[in-house]
């Protein structure tokens, strides 16, 4: 079995220490040769300048292709795309289209006047200056707001069909989760490539907390582990275990690429990555 292609998401930073430790995750990761890496935007559009600056500064001086997160949230139409424009004008060819979640302190998403709708207008509107390769977010286990799988499969298609040319899914614990929605992607007649979206679990509490918010089905055996883990002090040796044996079974069912969250933390990434036969190709020079 060949190693996969990977590629890996930031977030971008919001302190002096922080910075650090984005380039030090770069550092760490960029001799895998990631097919792309991506910037995050933060909850309600609050680290959208951070985003912008990261980005660039990324492109210019990591030699990485670097795909900018865009979303809706608290911005006109005008406004987003005039940041658009700015990652073009900085040499960043793509982008990763979502509509984003509601800011602090609302329960929904709800557009500014004269702001996109939802994904799918951002993603038409974007798609019509062809200055981009567009990636969109995908929904293994039933969005929150999603009134059912079917109906997540659906708004995939009318992203894809309104320009995108690929999707990077939610993360989820099981393969199978993955392959489910694989098959219900293409009995839709979905072509475009969907990336699993891989997330290490660095810290088991928070990550269960994360996947209660999205949606994400938690499995029983899993939680019964990491508190077996975490009692006989062995966390970071289950977490990367459980990350390869993941990815080895997504691989084993064809896939050839996953896409890593890595919180900014590489470590377990980079093992993981190791496992699977990704091995440091390039020397990261001049980062600064």
């Amino acid at each position: 079995m060949n190693a996969p292609q990977v590629s890996f998401e930031f977030f971008p930073p919001q302190s002096l220490e922080a910075s650090f430790r984005l380039w030090d995750t770069v550092q760490v990761l960029s001799p895998l040769d990631p097919t792309f890496v991506s910037v995050t935007y933060g909850a309600g559009g609050t680290t959208r300048d951070l985003t912008r600056d990261a980005v660039a500064t990324l492109h210019k001086s990591s030699g990485l292709n670097v795909a900018a997160h865009l979303t809706c949230v608290n911005a006109t139409r005008e406004e987003t795309l005039g940041i658009a424009k700015e990652f073009a004008k900085a040499g960043v060819r793509e982008i990763v289209a979502l509509r984003g979640d509601a800011p602090k302190g609302q329960d929904r998403f709800t557009p500014v006047e004269g702001g996109f709708a939802n994904s799918v207008e951002l993603i038409e509107a974007l798609s019509a200056t062809g200055d981009f390769k567009i990636r969109v977010g995908a929904y293994p286990d039933r969005h929150p707001e999603a009134e059912s799988t079917q109906a997540d499969i659906d708004w995939l298609k009318a992203k894809l069909d309104a320009g995108a040319s690929e999707a990077i899914t939610q993360f989820f614990f099981e393969a199978d989760t993955f392959f489910r929605f694989r098959d219900a992607c293409v009995k839709a007649g979905i072509t475009a490539p969907i990336l699993p979206g891989i997330l290490p679990i660095e810290n088991w509490k928070g990550t269960r907390n994360f996947a209660k918010r999205c949606g994400t089905e938690i499995p029983q055996w899993l939680n019964d582990a990491f508190k077996t883990a975490e009692r006989d002090g062995r966390s970071d040796l289950l977490a990367t275990a459980i990350c390869t044996e993941l990815c080895s079974d997504l691989m084993g069912g064809g896939v050839d690429a996953l896409h890593f969250y890595t919180l900014n933390r590489p470590e377990l990434t980079r093992d993981v990555c190791h496992a699977l036969g990704v091995t440091p190709k390039i020397d990261l020079q001049n980062v600064a």
